[in-house]
């Protein structure tokens, strides 16, 4: 029996294929052009190298900002539940997930069984999240993928302030003009990210074990940052952008054994 979850992301979009609750085939490809289209493309081109079709799924359940447009879904659900059951699925001991989107980031608390007990959600500026990471990146002409491990290598981290990111691109433009080393203005930049995102993170009651999820968990520097601040190790999933969808096909999985038990 196939199912699938589908994450509509922002930036990036997100699907996995279950077969009998194991993971038959995953892919995550960037958001663009009209939703509906970015939808089918996404999920054609995982199933290919299963040799099925969209219609050999039993269920399928669509997750992330784009959800409500994705035609063939048999249900939406919110990313925040779906990231908790995806994490309770792979770490069951995890009790608080860290996901840093494209657009926003959350802190999420989980039970024993990945439901969500309560969670905090920063959707209002883009500080603290992906796109802000490509705006400063886009700023200092470095690749983003090369951000991380540079923040790693400053022993001086210069001062961001990121209140705004139209005001943080201009003072790290400044800084570059002044002849600052890059390696101390990235690492500043992670910093401050960190911090924005530990501030919203204390509006919870932070129960260890604690994983980090998005795009945001393949950043190096900025997972290096936050656990410094929360004084523990945190837990990088294998793919942390698959976590939405993976979530959101078990929960395709369960309607579908769902019907075939009644």
């Amino acid at each position: 029996m196939y199912v699938a979850g589908i994450d509509i992301g922002s930036i990036y979009s997100k699907a996995v294929i279950l077969k009998n609750n194991q993971v038959a085939a995953s892919l995550v490809k960037r958001t663009g052009g009209e939703i509906r289209t970015i939808s089918h493309r996404i999920m054609d081109e995982a199933l290919t190298p299963l040799g099925i079709q969209l219609e050999d799924l039993k269920s399928i359940v669509a997750t992330g900002y784009g959800r409500i447009s994705v035609p063939f879904a048999e249900k939406q659900v919110t990313e925040i539940t779906c990231f908790g059951r995806g994490t309770a699925q792979l770490f069951p001991d995890v009790r608080t997930v860290i996901d840093i989107g494209g657009q926003d980031s959350k802190g999420i608390k989980i039970d024993e069984r990945g439901r969500v007990t309560d969670f905090v959600m920063n959707d209002k500026c883009a500080a603290g999240t992906g796109r802000f990471l490509e705006v400063m990146a886009n700023a200092l002409e470095v690749n983003l993928e090369d951000m991380g491990p540079l923040a790693l290598q400053s022993e001086s981290p210069e001062e961001i302030g990121i209140t705004c990111t139209v005001f943080a691109e201009s003072q790290v433009i400044s800084l570059v003009g002044e002849g600052r080393r890059k390696v101390d203005i990235v690492a500043g930049i992670h910093q401050a990210i960190a911090e924005r995102i530990y501030g919203l993170l204390k509006m919870l009651k932070i129960e260890e074990r604690i994983a980090i999820t998005g795009g945001g968990a393949k950043n190096i520097g900025l997972v290096h940052e936050l656990e410094k601040r929360l004084g523990t190790e945190l837990i990088v999933p294998e793919e942390p952008q698959l976590i939405g969808a993976h979530g959101a096909a078990l929960m395709a999985m369960e309607m579908a054994m769902h019907r075939k038990g009644g």
